[in-house]
Parts: structure tokens; C-alpha cells; sequence
């Protein structure tokens, strides 16, 4: 008799990540915006999925599809925007916390030193639009921008708002780009 192999966390998390993206996915009327504001809040801060996925939702909401599509980006963009405040909590939190910081240095993955190169030459050249611009492409991950943002600047206002306009910013350029929900199948 062949026992199951254990479930470990990492694919038990993997498995809710990709059942929560399959019920953006399909989902419809407003609880499906719902859906999509939660969805866009957890990947500000936590998810490692694309922002994208809230085009393929079919809503059905007995709207126009132009309608559609601008209530999925302000919805997502809002979500974002909230998840963002969340996770600009957090690094405020963090950037007080010098253990934190030597953790992270002293990972497997020198994510200090990654963001450092990266996202926090945005932040530096650029301020809140280089948050805005670094949100604005498609298929990146939010959350390491998002903190590395959030260790470096001081006014949740402005991060929201960035966040907000890169956020919409990346689902036009997708739709513009790619066709919208073609671009994510």
C-alpha cells in the first residue's frame, strides 16, 4: 500500500494562490468585483500572482465591454492602492527594525541588495512616478516594488496614489498591448 506523499505548506499555499487566481478567473456579478478588490489587495502585499488575471473576468454585470473593463482596472487599481497602505505599514515597521534588515541581507536571496539595484534606483531617480512606472509593467511582481518603496519613502498618500495609477497604468498597457484578456490566457 502507497501512503500519499505529505502535504508541505509551500504547496498547500501554491494550491490556495492558484484557486484564489482561478475564481478571478470566473467570476461574475458584484460579488465578483468583490473578488477582484480582495485579490488586488493580497497581491499589494503577499501574493506572488499576476495583477493581470483581473482581466479575464467576465463579471457579467449586463455592462458594455469598454464599462467592463475600466470598472475591473479601478476596482484592481483600488484594491492594490489598499493592499499597498498595508504593505507601506509594514516596511515603515520594518525599516525601524534593524534585525529584519540583517535577516534579509544575510538570506539565500539577497533581496536587499536585489531591490537596492533595481526598484529602490527608481524610487531614488523618480520618487512616486518611478513607483507608478515600475507597477506599470506587466508580468513583474508588485510586492518587491511595493516594499522597497515603502522602506524608502514617508507619505501614504502619495504611495496609494502611485499605486493606484501604476496599477491601472499596467492593465491599460496590457489591454493596449496585448489585447486584454488574450494577453493572460
Amino acid at each position: 500500500m502507497t501512503l500519499p506523499a505529505p502535504v508541505v505548506p509551500l504547496d498547500f499555499h501554491a494550491g490556495a494562490f492558484r484557486a484564489l487566481e482561478a475564481a478571478v478567473k470566473t467570476a461574475t456579478g458584484p460579488l465578483g468585483l468583490g473578488l477582484i478588490f480582495v485579490y488586488s489587495f493580497l497581491i499589494a502585499f503577499v501574493l506572488p500572482l499576476p495583477s493581470e488575471v483581473v482581466l479575464l473576468a467576465p463579471l457579467e454585470l449586463g455592462l458594455p465591454y469598454e464599462a467592463k473593463l475600466a470598472l475591473i482596472m479601478l476596482v484592481s487599481g483600488a484594491g492594490k492602492a489598499a493592499g499597498s497602505v498595508f504593505a507601506f505599514a509594514i516596511g515603515q515597521e520594518a525599516k525601524q527594525s534593524g534585525p529584519i534588515i540583517r535577516l534579509l541581507r544575510r538570506s539565500r536571496f539577497d533581496v536587499i541588495a536585489w531591490s537596492e539595484r533595481q526598484t529602490v534606483d527608481l524610487a531614488r531617480k523618480y520618487g512616486y512616478a518611478g513607483l507608478a512606472l515600475a507597477l506599470c509593467v506587466p508580468g513583474f511582481p508588485d510586492t518587491l516594488s511595493i516594499y522597497a518603496f515603502a522602506v524608502l519613502e514617508e507619505d501614504y498618500l502619495k504611495f496609494a496614489l502611485a499605486t493606484f495609477l501604476g496599477s491601472v497604468g499596467r492593465l491599460l498597457f496590457t489591454v493596449a498591448v496585448f489585447g486584454g484578456a488574450a494577453a493572460v490566457i
